[in-house]
């Protein structure tokens, strides 16, 4: 079992960092939190990947004050989707034609959405980004949506402020990845964990909203976003 879980945990970052490096190349616009990285990697001049690393362990230490601890999985993922953005880079041509690129964000967010399930389906830990939702939303009592959607409105602005692509991509990942994840999750769940993840899942519903449940986007970088 736990060879199955390290290497969902390890494929499904992999895959993660290429469908970064794909939605770059499709030029059709990023995700809330790559449209940041994109923004910063212009303005530093490094690459996405180490973008993606810096602020992956940047965002980590505001975990400190939300009392949150990072697992075996998060660390992993900090480190992980940057390196293979910059190999998917590497490897992969930018598209000049519309159909290319449609093609290649279609591409992009399957890909994005299979390996979401698929590292949340390792049950090591979320990534940095996703746990900071999740304890922000614990800590201040807003659900989990407020959360999320006040970080990313946050971070796509400044993202595009420093020069990040927003586009019909970003729309397109908005509305795709959380049922995308929601289809393929129960496929990539390690079996031993179904029972103890739908109870866990039941004992924080609502009303209390404190403890309202991460989405398996929530849980994803993707978010997510293993950044």
């Amino acid at each position: 079992m736990m060879t199955r879980r390290l290497l969902q945990l390890f494929t499904g970052l992999a895959m993660y960092g290429v469908s970064l490096a794909m939605f770059i190349r499709a030029g059709l616009g990023l995700d809330p939190w790559d449209v940041f990285h994109q923004g910063v990697a212009g303005r530093t001049g490094l690459s996405i990947g180490a973008v993606v690393i810096i602020v992956s362990f940047l965002v980590l230490l505001l975990w400190i004050p939300l009392k949150q601890w990072p697992g075996f999985g998060t660390l992993c993922n900090a480190v992980l989707v940057g390196v293979f953005a910059d190999i998917g880079l590497a490897l992969i041509p930018a598209f000049s034609h519309l159909g290319g690129q449609i093609a290649l964000l279609a591409g992009a967010v399957l890909l994005n959405g299979i390996a979401s399930a698929c590292y949340i389906g390792a049950r090591f830990g979320p990534g940095a980004r996703d746990g900071l939702m999740t304890g922000l939303a614990r800590r201040t009592g807003w659900s989990v949506r407020i959360s999320r959607t006040l970080i990313e409105v946050v971070v796509v602005g400044a993202g595009w402020l420093l020069g990040g692509s927003v586009g019909v991509g970003t729309v397109v990942y908005a509305l795709a990845i959380g049922p995308l994840v929601q289809l393929l999750l129960p496929y990539f769940m390690v079996p031993a964990a179904v029972g103890a993840v739908q109870a866990d899942a039941a004992s924080k519903a609502e009303p209390t909203r404190e403890k309202e449940p991460t989405s398996p986007v929530g849980e994803s970088e993707a978010t997510v976003r293993a950044s």
